[in-house]
């Protein structure tokens, strides 16, 4: 019985001794390694101060990165927004200049030197005084037209005194314009003139017709140094007052030869051989046929 207490007493210790025995050391590669507590250096790591900076560092550098990216995606999206921007500029420049220069037309106002043509306004008639006072614009506008023409066609044919005339004497010429044909009698006298046995101003009451009857006279200087007397029929009054001229002309060449020259050159003393036509069987006009229809 002692024997057995002693080796139970004996073995007791050893297992208490193992018990109280440190825990296992790992041992790599066969080196000694001191035993590592697995909380102790969570915390250490934790909790280093020297690592501290390199956190630091780390932390600023994501930042500037960060920030990078975000300025790099907002140049981006302005680059965006403006690439519409100048392509509509561009697109509306030309609008721009077309509308500029509509504009600069605009300030331009067409036709401005041009003078104004007396219309008939549609929709109502012309009364008979206005009818008149257009016509007497236009005679007025004519007359002034054949009186510039005479002043610049060399406006005197000569400087010298008229032929002179016995007191009997008497020119005969026959003038034809149209159909018109007058007969012209010259005699010396004050510039009276007898038409038809009417006055001048009373047959022929446009100033136009009156300056064309007495160009003759007017340019060869004997206007107030001779009486006319005419006896015209056939025509129009436009017709009779070129056939009147045209035998004035006549009878001057009869007073003064060397006149001939200077009287035909304004054509004064040719025959305007201008006619109607006469209308033919079949035709609205002379030489203008009616519409066909086919049907």
């Amino acid at each position: 019985m002692s024997d057995e207490t002693n080796e139970t007493s004996e073995h007791r210790p050893e297992e208490t001794a193992e018990s109280a025995e440190p825990a296992p050391v790992a041992e790599e590669n066969g080196a000694d390694a001191q035993p590592v507590d697995e909380a102790a250096a969570a915390g250490s790591e934790g909790d280093n101060p020297a690592d501290e900076p390199q956190r630091d560092e780390d932390a600023a550098v994501a930042l500037a990165e960060d920030a990078a990216t975000e300025n790099d995606e907002a140049s981006e999206s302005e680059a965006a927004a403006e690439a519409p921007a100048a392509e509509s500029e561009a697109a509306a420049a030309p609008e721009q200049r077309e509308e500029a220069k509509k504009e600069d037309k605009k300030d331009v106002i067409p036709g401005a030197n041009l003078e104004p043509i007396a219309i008939e306004p549609e929709g109502r008639e012309l009364s008979a005084e206005e009818r008149a006072a257009l016509e007497a614009e236009e005679e007025e506008k004519a007359r002034r037209e054949a009186e510039l023409a005479a002043a610049e066609s060399d406006t005197a044919i000569a400087d010298r005194a008229p032929a002179k005339m016995e007191s009997g004497a008497r020119f005969l010429a026959t003038g034809k314009r149209k159909s018109s044909i007058a007969r012209v009698i010259l005699k010396p006298g004050d510039g009276k003139f007898t038409i038809n046995g009417r006055e001048l101003e009373e047959f022929f009451p446009r100033p136009l017709h009156q300056t064309t009857v007495k160009q003759p006279l007017v340019v060869s200087g004997y206007e107030g140094n001779v009486d006319v007397r005419v006896r015209v029929h056939g025509g129009g009054v436009s017709g009779q007052a070129g056939a009147v001229r045209h035998g004035i002309a006549r009878a001057l060449t009869e007073i003064d030869a060397e006149l001939r020259g200077d009287l035909k050159r304004r054509g004064f003393l040719t025959r305007d051989a201008r006619v109607k036509e006469r209308r033919k069987a079949g035709f609205k006009k002379a030489r203008k046929k009616p519409q066909f229809s086919k049907r």
